[in-house]
Parts: structure tokens; sequence; C-alpha cells
């Protein structure tokens, strides 16, 4: 059974709480990619956030914030969850569908540092079962009804 050494892309380009979310953007848009693990610092590469395409739209642009000016740290998601490299790709599946997560950072057990990153498309390719799959896509995708009381 693979795991998610085998289909995570190693060593991911990351980013630091300081930068300015204008340059992250730059650089997702370059690069094509929509989230940047958020590390301590270049040289640990100790994972303490997530940066997505989702976080600039909603917490900069829908806030009227000042994309010259607001540092990624502002605008992160903490404490994102992560996967190892050992773990099986069903683990990561379920991790990503029950947090509804389309990208999940792989970190080493013992220092927390970033090693790859595992996207939805990496599942697609490399899941062997279309019906996880699917589910999977399904949960990611669900919206949550919220009910007033």
């Amino acid at each position: 059974m693979k795991n998610c050494q085998d289909m995570m892309t190693k060593d991911p380009q990351c980013c630091i709480p300081s930068d300015k979310v204008y340059v992250i953007a730059q650089r997702m848009q370059s690069e094509n990619i929509g989230s940047l693990p958020v590390v301590e610092n270049h040289e640990t590469r100790k994972l303490i956030g997530i940066i997505t395409d989702r976080d600039l739209a909603v917490r900069v642009v829908g806030a009227s914030r000042d994309a010259t000016n607001t540092q990624v740290g502002d605008v992160m998601t903490p404490n994102p969850v992560a996967c190892y490299p050992a773990d099986s790709l069903d683990t990561a599946l379920e991790v990503m569908s029950s947090h509804q997560i389309r990208r999940i950072p792989i970190i080493d057990e013992e220092h927390g540092q970033v090693m790859g990153i595992v996207a939805q498309a990496d599942m697609a390719i490399h899941l062997d079962n279309p019906d996880k799959l699917e589910r999977m896509i399904g949960q990611i995708s669900r919206r949550e009804v919220v009910t007033a009381h």
C-alpha cells in the first residue's frame, strides 16, 4: 500500500509569518499553487500554519486589508492538521475528508519539519479506488449547514 511519502510533492515552497501577503499571492499565481505551508523559519522549516488562496480572498481582500502591509502571520490558519511520511493514503484521505481540506502538509515526526505536501489532485492520480476518491471529494466539498438556535 502506498503511503504519504510515495505521493507527496517533496520539499514544497514555504513562507514565514513576516512575509507580506501580496508577495505570497504573487508566488501562488506564478507557481500555480493554492497554498503554502507557513514555517517558523526557513532553517528549521517547522510547520506553524498554512496560507491558502481562500485565506487571501476572505481574510485579506474580503476584509479590505492592505495586501502590501498585511503579514502572512495575521491571516494564516494556525496549527494546521498534518500527516507523517509513513502514514497510509487511507489515513491522509480520512484526515483531509474529516477536516474538509484539499491539501495536507507532510511533516517529520521528530521536529515537525515540512517534508512535503499532498494535494487532492495527488490523491486523484495515485488512488486506485474510484469509490474512495469520490467519497473524499464529496466530503471535502460538502457544505456544512448552520442552524440558528
